[in-house]
């Protein structure tokens, strides 16, 4: 009888690199804003080389999680944006399919509850922008890309509003998925613009 065994799944070096840095990073015991030791002396505290770390800063950077600021060689802390994150997430998404529909559906259930948090947490500059939004909308229908960027813009003001990062953070990857299918829309149906409005 010949024994077999499983291939070991040896994690690349910058990985463990990249962990480590992003682990201190999200307990919050290396600070937005600090910055982060050279890249020569991060490779001398992990044993290994600078391409190593070069190599897991990227990726970190890549995350969000880390920014080289201009004029600086050194790489700081900093916090994802919400583009950052909803980047990957519409990957994603688009990876598993979702469709046109499954991203309305989603937003059909998502935004009402967003609304309602924004009509209770909303500060006086909050209802100023949501309203400048919605006029710009009202008033801007005349390109097809302006009425788009427009019509997420007020969905955008709108979680802005509730001043819950969770809630902006879940609502951007599907914004950015559905902005292809309002160009779609305002193109071929001539309804499309009044009845985006009205919704």
């Amino acid at each position: 009888m010949s024994v077999e065994f499983a291939p070991l799944l040896i994690e690349t070096a910058y990985r463990k690199v990249a962990a480590a840095i992003g682990e201190r990073i999200l307990s919050r015991a290396l600070r937005e804003g600090e910055r982060l030791p050279s890249e020569t002396e991060l490779a001398r505290q992990f044993g290994v080389n600078r391409s190593t770390v070069r190599e897991a800063l990227r990726e970190l950077e890549s995350r969000g999680l880390v920014q080289r600021r201009p004029g600086s060689k050194l790489m700081s802390v900093s916090r994802p944006r919400h583009e950052a994150v909803a980047a990957g997430v519409s990957h994603a998404l688009l990876l598993h399919d979702a469709t046109v529909r499954d991203v309305w559906e989603a937003l059909t259930i998502l935004e009402p509850p967003i609304a309602r948090a924004a009509a209770r947490e909303r500060s006086a500059r909050d209802l100023e922008r949501i309203t400048a939004a919605i006029e710009a909308f009202a008033a801007g229908q005349a390109d097809t890309e302006q009425a788009v960027q427009l019509s997420a813009q007020v969905f955008r003001r709108l979680g802005e509003a509730t001043h819950n990062p969770v809630l902006g953070l879940a609502q951007e990857p599907l914004l950015r998925l559905l902005e292809p299918s309002l160009r779609v829309m305002i193109d071929k149906v001539p309804q499309a613009r009044a009845r985006i409005g009205t919704a």
